[in-house]
């Protein structure tokens, strides 16, 4: 809590808001997309490479038991 209530005083210090950010709304909306890809069965591979990877990775670590 103390780094959030730093980054809070900084902002507000600057008049930002330090917590309005485009990329953590961007996270969300990609989140929403992979989220289903997760729990399907089937593979993934409309994102980039390291993030099939991911995911193919977690469905296996899933699949053998281990999630």
């Amino acid at each position: 809590a103390l780094y959030e209530h730093k980054i809070f005083v900084q902002g507000a210090v600057w008049n930002i808001n330090s917590f309005d950010q485009m990329g953590v709304e961007l996270g969300k909306q990609l989140a929403n997309k992979i989220l289903p890809e997760l729990k399907g069965d089937e593979p993934v591979t409309s994102h980039d490479s390291s993030t099939n990877g991911l995911i193919a990775a977690f469905k296996r670590l899933r699949a053998e038991g281990r999630d």
